[in-house]
């Protein structure tokens, strides 16, 4: 088996705690609708402002002319919903430090929205190689284009490259591309199956990605 040289990271829901219960809560709090009818106004206009081609003001005109409400007067509610509803996973962002250290190439994948790119220049986020946004790209998972702009961007090709999301039709998207896939449920699986791609070994402590060594 060829070994893998680059791992590519989903955010929400790998990296970080799922964001959409928070997301959507607390646009339809701020919005005063139900979370159903936000879920369901936001699933209408939700993609092109997650490909980037509308922007965030145009987005919650388009929201709010279908729930009735007027336009928030904030200058980013989205940003604001996101800010509530970011979790980092602190021992998924040590095994993306480990797997740098390791000379493995690393990078961030994710369908998200322009206000949402900002918060990738927290300290956290340095040890990845890239960081690729449906937004920026115009380009959503699991679209083929998508993997290929994530593989070139830390310089691999697609079967080099392993991707670690949380949504199986995304992993799926992947592996039609030419990646591997990995279904995140927790951090030891995530170990466990990168060592049957031969990209690391070792012991795997309680604590998670710490002891994470070179793979053979």
């Amino acid at each position: 088996m060829e070994r893998i040289e680059a791992v590519i990271f989903d955010w929400g829901g790998v990296l970080i705690d799922d964001p959409a219960p928070r997301l959507m809560a607390y646009c339809a709090e701020a919005l005063e609708v139900s979370v159903e009818d936000y879920i369901q106004a936001h699933s209408k206009h939700g993609e092109p402002f997650q490909r980037g081609q509308i922007t965030e003001a145009v987005f919650w005109q388009r929201v709010c002319g279908d729930l009735g409400r007027p336009v928030p007067a904030v200058a980013s509610l989205w940003g604001q919903a996101f800010e509530a509803a970011h979790k980092p996973r602190e021992e998924v962002f040590a095994l993306v430090r480990r797997l740098h250290e390791l000379d493995c190439k690393t990078s961030l994948l994710s369908n998200t929205e322009p206000p949402v790119v900002q918060f990738s220049m927290e300290p956290q986020y340095d040890a990845f190689d890239a960081l690729v946004f449906s937004c920026v790209e115009g380009a959503v998972k699991p679209e083929k284009m998508i993997y290929e702009i994530a593989a070139r961007s830390v310089g691999k090709a697609l079967r080099q490259c392993a991707l670690i999301d949380d949504k199986a039709a995304y992993v799926d998207g992947a592996l039609s591309a030419g990646m591997k896939g990995i279904l995140y449920r927790d951090l030891a699986q995530v170990i466990k199956e990168l060592e049957a791609l031969s990209l690391t070994a070792g012991e795997r402590p309680a604590s998670g990605a710490d002891n994470v060594v070179e793979g053979r």
